[in-house]
């Protein structure tokens, strides 16, 4: 492919990273890069840091033209990363109008709340995007191990196989590793299931259940994201590669991991609001935990661990009680 313009959404921990990581590709030149803060694009631009989030990355000046101007971002680009939770981001495109022609690739790993729709549907039902323009970034990869610049691996999805090759070649540095998939909706759906997991392995935490329930909870959720993307996207694939399981373990275990700490906070009795509140970080295992829900009415699969998680944060269940009716019907 010819030499495409990229920009990127969203003004959080992983947008940092993601910006990080094309900054330090020699090869990408302008990156632009949308945040909604003019007082954060201030900082930005003056310190070359991103105060917010991630803030002991240094950021390329020459690189970034940054921006809160959602429109000028999209106009000036040609790739569009979308970074943005996925709670915000139907309010965040509010005023774009096309985005037809454009090659859209999200990190988001959630589910859009107004439709109960993953990013992927979500552009082509809204914005007649095409499948062949659509991909996925995804895998065991923490945006505060991307500062570090420890060894991560990703996983580029998309059904255009030089489009996924363009955009893997543009994040790869010294400290990522890059695969191609064709496989977009069981990357999609997978990442935002681990994130719905992620949430119960934190209850169950919070609850007192140690690393041998831990270790059973983690691989039935392995099988519950397999028997999803089955049925919803029938293709060969496999479940044990990085950006499956991988991505649900390291969501599951690690102390980055801001479902795991949300699910905790739950565990330990707070309310769902006062967790929320207490993190001042989105946790999308929230929003992902109804629309799984409701995208499973149409499918009727057998999702013990997302209905546990959906009767707790949604039907104000006791979690002591829901969890242990859960541990009844893993093996």
């Amino acid at each position: 492919m010819n030499k495409k313009k990229i920009g990127v959404l969203g003004g959080g921990s992983w947008a940092t990273a993601l910006i990080k990581i094309l900054s330090d590709n020699s090869e990408n030149e302008e990156i632009y890069w949308y945040l909604r803060s003019n007082e954060n694009i201030k900082y930005i631009n003056k310190y070359n840091r991103n105060k917010k989030y991630l803030s002991s990355v240094e950021l390329n000046p020459n690189k970034l033209k940054v921006t809160s101007d959602i429109c000028e971002v999209i106009n000036k680009s040609e790739i569009i990363i979308i970074a943005i939770p996925s709670a915000f981001i139907n309010e965040a495109l509010k005023e774009v109008k096309n985005l037809s022609k454009k090659y859209i690739f999200s990190s988001v790993k959630g589910v859009i709340p107004e439709t109960n729709q993953i990013v992927a549907d979500y552009l082509v039902d809204k914005y007649n995007v095409q499948a062949q323009n659509i991909g996925i970034i995804a895998g065991p990869c923490h945006a505060e191990e991307i500062a570090l610049e420890r060894l991560s691996y990703l996983t580029v999805a998309s059904e255009n196989e030089d489009l996924a090759s363009y955009v893997a070649n543009k994040l790869k540095v010294h400290y990522t590793k890059i695969k191609v998939s064709d496989d977009i909706y069981g990357t999609e759906y997978s990442a935002v299931l681990k994130n719905i997991f992620a949430v119960a392995s934190g209850i169950c935490l919070g609850l007192g259940y140690g690393d041998n329930f831990q270790a059973v909870l983690v691989s039935n959720a392995i099988r519950e994201i397999k028997r999803f993307v089955d049925i919803v996207h029938p293709i060969s694939r496999d479940i044990k590669n990085s950006v499956y399981l991988g991505d649900l373990l390291v969501t599951s275990y690690s102390k980055f991991s801001r479902n795991r700490v949300f699910g905790t906070m739950i565990g330990k009795g707070y309310s769902v609001r006062t967790a929320q509140l207490e993190m001042n970080m989105i946790a999308e295992g929230y929003y992902a935990a109804k629309g799984i829900y409701e995208i499973n009415k149409k499918y009727q699969i057998d999702m013990p661990i997302t209905e546990a998680v959906y009767s707790i944060l949604y039907e104000g269940k006791n979690p002591s009680v829901e969890i242990e009716k859960l541990t009844s019907r893993l093996d």
